[in-house]
Formats: structure tokens, sequence, C-alpha cells
């Protein structure tokens, strides 16, 4: 089966290509960030040519920089090298190679005879791999170790990554800052704190974002981390242009700025706009009054425009603006915007849309309620037996309905029980209350329930 890319062979199915061995993506660079694409990977070349011996090397995050094979060693993209440095050797990946490498030499503005290219020493060991990975395990818990320190210290940065040299070495540690930040007592605390060489690196916010990476509102990696190389200047005149809403959580990336990619199709709408009418204060007359520009679409070329009595847009092409413009300027009117009438025109041309708002009182409502309130108090301060809102004909009203309607009267209509011959004393008159001793004037007295009552002699009973 061949490869999806490169389209060659293997006995067992995979790709031949030699290096990063990813099955395909080996030749294409996909697999790091701010790769090339190497078109000439697989193209037969002279026998008497001799290969660029300039090689680029990628590093951690989107870091890259040119290096020279002075011993000719064949190398691949994706294999690990060993690579000079300013103070050791570090360890990296070869992203490129070839006559491509020309081409990436000239667009960073650099010459094949600069001093500044280093060499390469070898092609990375095992011990050198083992010897970078510990190193690099070692990164987050430095970093959150240098972060506490830099606040302790109350400076005005942000740390946000770190980098061990291959060695060891030394540390890069990148940060960003608005202001200008002294850290010099800061390098002295963490040379003592981590024993090593330290150097600091000022990064801008994007560069801070293409070195960390991360996936974007449209659902893609950012354009930073993955191919971007160069940052412009990104304004809000680029969002104004392309008619976006100025909304700074749509607008901003995730470094906090203005996204990229604004200025990607900024080009085409300045070219198309060269076409369009200028000014967004846009009058059109005709002889259903004067229409007024609401909206426009750059990329359909159509333009919106309305009359003032009226809530309708009206869709108009490019060409026909245009034409009412030139026809205006000659003081001539056409009839309609359009060459066939729409519900719109006809309105305001024929019969004219009323105005529902400025024809009427504000206090129209304020009479209403005042006749209501009137009306009200006239029916409660009725008189006469029919008037049922007159507190005095309450009484009366309610005894007519009771009497009318065969009520009774309220109340409980007390029982007549029957004598029990069973229990004694049954002769006594029946009732709840008990019966009270009569005063001098012959009326019964009320008995009294606070009065002590008398005690009973306790013991058994004398015999008669």
């Amino acid at each position: 089966m061949g490869c999806g890319n490169c389209g060659s062979t293997h006995g067992d199915g995979g790709c031949t290509s030699p290096g990063c061995g990813s099955n395909g993506d080996c030749s294409t660079g996909a697999c790091n960030k701010l790769n090339a694409f190497d078109w000439l990977n697989h193209m037969t070349l002279p026998s008497d040519y001799e290969p660029f011996n300039i090689v680029e090397v990628r590093f951690k995050g989107s870091r890259k920089e040119f290096y020279r094979n002075h011993e000719n060693i064949d190398l691949y993209t994706g294999e690990t090298i060993v690579v000079e440095s300013d103070f050791g050797h570090d360890v990296g990946q070869v992203s490129l190679s070839g006559e491509l490498v020309r081409l990436q030499l000239r667009k960073n503005h650099l010459k094949e005879d600069d001093a500044s290219i280093r060499k390469i020493y070898r092609k990375a060991s095992d011990s050198d791999k083992e010897k970078y990975t510990s190193f690099k395990a070692k990164e987050p818990a430095t970093l959150e170790r240098a972060r506490t320190i830099a606040m302790d210290m109350k400076l005005a940065m942000k740390l946000s990554d770190i980098e061990f040299q291959g060695d060891g070495r030394k540390v890069i540690f990148y940060y960003t800052a608005e202001k200008r930040v002294d850290f010099r007592t800061l390098i002295k605390q963490y040379a003592a704190e981590f024993k090593t060489r330290i150097e600091m690196r000022q990064v801008s916010y994007r560069e801070e974002a293409s070195r960390l990476g991360g996936i974007g509102s449209c659902g893609r990696e950012l354009c930073c981390s993955t191919w971007l190389t160069d940052y412009k200047v990104v304004t809000m005149g680029a969002a104004k242009t392309q008619n976006l809403s100025i909304n700074m959580l749509k607008l901003s990336g995730q470094c906090g700025r203005l996204k990229c990619c604004l200025n990607y199709e900024l080009e085409t709408y300045l070219e198309a706009l060269n076409e369009f009418p200028k000014g967004d204060d846009l009058y059109l007359e005709t002889a259903a009054g004067s229409a007024k520009l609401q909206k426009t679409d750059i990329l359909k070329r159509m333009l919106w425009f309305s009359y003032p009595k009226n809530s309708e847009w009206i869709p108009i092409d490019l060409v026909r603006v245009n034409e009412i413009i030139q026809m205006n300027k000659k003081g001539n009117k056409p009839e309609t915007l359009v060459d066939k009438p729409i519900g719109a025109e006809i309105i305001n041309k024929y019969e004219p849309a009323p105005d529902l708002i400025s024809d009427q009182d504000i206090n129209r409502y304020d009479e209403i309620d005042e006749q209501r309130k009137k009306q009200g108090k006239k029916r409660r301060n009725k008189k006469g037996p029919g008037n049922r809102n007159n507190p005095r004909n309450k009484n009366r009203n309610q005894g007519a309905d009771n009497k009318d309607q065969g009520a009774k009267p309220i109340g409980n209509k007390p029982k007549n029980k029957k004598p029990n011959p069973n229990k004694p004393n049954s002769d006594k008159p029946q009732g709840n209350k008990p019966q009270g001793q009569k005063s001098a004037d012959g009326k019964p007295r009320r008995p009294n329930r606070n009065r002590p009552r008398p005690n009973k002699p306790k013991g058994p009973a004398p015999e008669a």
C-alpha cells in the first residue's frame, strides 16, 4: 500500500522515506510547527549536483534556526541532531534541507556566508536523546518555581514558557510584559536556585500564542503556531472595512489582540469597494421620494435602501445604484428604485403610511382613566334600595335576599335531648351550663368559677 502523500511503496506496505517514520508525513513536515513542504524531495537531481550544506533546524515551540552541514552528513527531515550553541551544545530536529533552504534564507534576510550560522556536530545518539528527554521532563516544575519567585519579587511580567538546552547548561525563559522590567536581581536568584546559566527573552503576545499553540474559534489550530511567520499590524479599520460588528470578544484571538485573519481578505474588500459609491450617508432621489442607504453587502454587490416613512428595505444591485446616481447628478429622477416597483415604493407613492404616533396625544389615556373613575364614584354614591354598592342598603339587601330565597336564620338550634331513665337525676332540667343559685331579686346567680372548692374528707366513708 502506497503512502498517502509521497506515493512510495514498501514490502510491508509502509513508507520508505527515512527520517521521522510517520508513514507519509515525513516529506511534508506536517508533524512540525511552521512546516514547509519539500516539493523537491522526490525529484531526480543531476549526478554532479552538490547538496546545499545549510539545514533548517527546529527546536521547542516555533523557534527555528539555520546550521551549516560542513561534514556533509546525510540528513533527512525529522532526524534529531546535535548542533553548536553559544554555551555548550543543543539538540534539535531537522525541519528542512536541500534547495528550499536557500529560499528560507532569503525570506529571513540571511546570506549563505553569514558568520552567525553555526555548524552541526553529529546525529544524536541514544545517550544524547535520553539526556535531552530528562531535561525536558524538568521544565514544568522549573517553570512553576520560577513563576513563584517572580511573584514574590512583585515584578510586572508573565513567564509563559521555558526551554532547557540539550546539555542542560542553559535555560531560556520567555516572558511578556507591558513595560520594561529590571530583572537583574531575578537572574541572580534564578542562577542560585537552578544552578545553571539563565537567559531572559521578551516576546510579544502573538509570539507567546505561537509558542504555546491552541485551537482558534474557527476550529483549527492557530495560524501563528502552524504556518504564519510574520505578524503584520492589525487595526480596527480592517474590521470596519469588511462591515464586521465591533465585538472585541469575537474579533480578538487567544493572544488578546485582534485576529491575524482579519488581514487575509482585506485587499479583496478594498478592491471591491472601489466600485461602490463613497460615503455611508447616501440618498437616492426618485419620484416616490428620497431613499436612504441602510446596509451594504460588498461581496454580493448589493445595497439596501429605505424611505423615511416606511421600514421596508429594498435590495438594489450595485449597477442600478450607480445608474440612479448618474441620473440624479443630471437632475433626473427615476420613477422607482428598481425596474419593477415593489410594495414599499407603491405605499410611499400612492398611499402614504399613516403616522400612528405623532398624530395622537400623549395624555389621551389620562382622560379615559378620569372618566372611568367618575363613573365608578357615581355607582357607589347612588341612593335607593336598588344600589347594592351602598353600605346602608347592604344589610337590607342581604335580608331581602335571604327572605326571597327562604333562608333560615344563621345559628345553631339547640337540640332537645330526651331524658335517660338509666341515669340518676334524669328529672333535672337538661343543659350544658350548671344551674346557679338565685339572687335576692329572683334572677339566677352566675356561678363563680374562681371560688375554691371544699376539700373532701379522705378515707373510708363513715358508717351509718
